[in-house]
């Protein structure tokens, strides 16, 4: 790991209207790291990660990647920064209309134009490399089960071996074994490549095992941030009625006064 961080945020807000969603996120992730963030449904998880990729611009504040400021790039300048990242969205957001490897293939062939018979031969290996066979990649995304949807999005956020990935919510809609399955196949690419990894989940079991460091975002905010390790001893209240699932807790009686 180097001293610039791949990813910073500094003071990050971002409001809707009336609606304040980010209300000032200081975060590093440093090269080579696993940063998971936590926190439940409108936390504003998913906004965070939209103002890192550039798909909505922060109201005030700064994000950096790997030490440059891309808070307002546009054209050219933000298709640079997207072509370091990779992105394994939730419920896998195949393309319905192509077959499996191509889906693999969609960065290569249009965002680096590669020949389609190179980029074939690469999703096939990144295919095998979450553990589906060749002949998988002739199928359709509906002949696929929920699992093998998830592992061919893995493929192709690996496909272009980029510098970042993003995870969003990488076990939703997965029994715990499949999870699991899922869990372990992003530790292991992620591993091979070398890449710095920005994940959000409400999957406590799923952000143990992928985290090197965890945050929690409450109510816009960054409650808590340390090592996988500390976060059973966070002193946080929220952070450990959040973890352990309690109904009981800081959030219900905010939640009830709504």
């Amino acid at each position: 790991m180097t001293d610039t961080p791949m990813i910073k945020l500094e003071g990050v807000h971002k409001s809707f209207g009336s609606k304040q969603v980010l209300k000032g996120i200081d975060l590093s992730v440093a090269k080579g790291e696993s940063m998971v963030i936590i926190g439940g449904s409108g936390t504003g998880k998913s906004v965070m990660l939209k103002c890192i990729l550039g798909l909505l611009t922060p109201d005030k504040g700064k994000i950096f990647v790997d030490g440059e400021d891309v808070t307002h790039h546009k054209g050219r300048a933000r298709k640079d920064v997207m072509s370091k990242f990779g992105m394994l969205f939730q419920g896998a957001a195949l393309f319905d209309s192509l077959p499996v490897w191509e889906n693999v293939a969609f960065g290569l062939i249009q965002g680096k134009g590669m020949k389609k018979t190179d980029a074939r031969e690469i999703a096939t290996e990144k295919l095998r490399r979450v553990g589906l066979s060749p002949d998988v990649g002739q199928l359709s995304p509906a002949e696929l089960s929920g699992g093998m949807q998830k592992r061919v999005g893995l493929a192709r956020a690996i496909a272009s071996e980029p510098e970042v990935i993003f995870f969003d919510e990488p076990t939703t809609g997965l029994d715990p074994i499949m999870a699991d399955v899922i869990n372990d196949l992003i530790v292991e690419c992620v591993k091979d490549l070398g890449a710095t990894t920005l994940s959000i989940t409400h999957d406590m079991a799923s952000a143990r095992k992928i985290a090197d460091r965890i945050a929690m975002l409450y109510h816009g905010q960054i409650i808590w941030e340390g090592a996988r390790t500390d976060i059973d001893s966070s002193g946080s209240d929220h952070v450990d009625q959040f973890i352990h699932g309690r109904a009981q807790g800081p959030i219900e009686m905010e939640i009830l006064k709504l």
